[in-house]
């Protein structure tokens, strides 16, 4: 059994900041890439922010300067800090994970729940 587990979401005014975390449980060995994607009501879902199990990350445009992405592979956990938050920031922030290689075999494209995030004054 693997699956992710995000926490973080909530309520708080323009320019303020959150830190979102994700969890994956299991027995897992490794993981290629984690990931943030976010959704917002009647869009697209968009990816956030990416980071590789060697520390490389990319970020969507929108974000860039404003949010960081972190991983903790001992925990098997990602990170999401968010500053400067807009109200076009709010949506529900997901978790993915890549290449989940674990004692049951290998997971492709492993998504969490998703937390709410909402800017607005």
């Amino acid at each position: 059994q693997v699956q992710l587990v995000e926490s973080g979401g909530g309520l708080v005014q323009p320019g303020g900041s959150l830190r979102l975390s994700c969890a994956a449980s299991g027995s897992i060995f490794s993981i290629n890439v984690m990931s943030w994607y976010r959704q917002a009501p009647g869009k697209e879902r968009e990816l956030v922010a990416l980071m590789t199990s060697g520390g490389n990350s990319n970020y969507a445009h929108s974000v860039k300067g404003r949010f960081t992405i972190s991983r903790d592979n001992a925990k098997n956990t990602v990170f999401l800090q968010m500053n400067s938050l807009k109200p076009e920031d709010t949506a529900v922030y997901l978790c993915n994970a890549d290449q989940v290689l674990y004692r049951g075999g290998t997971r492709y494209d492993l998504w969490g729940q998703g937390t709410q995030v909402t800017v607005s004054s």
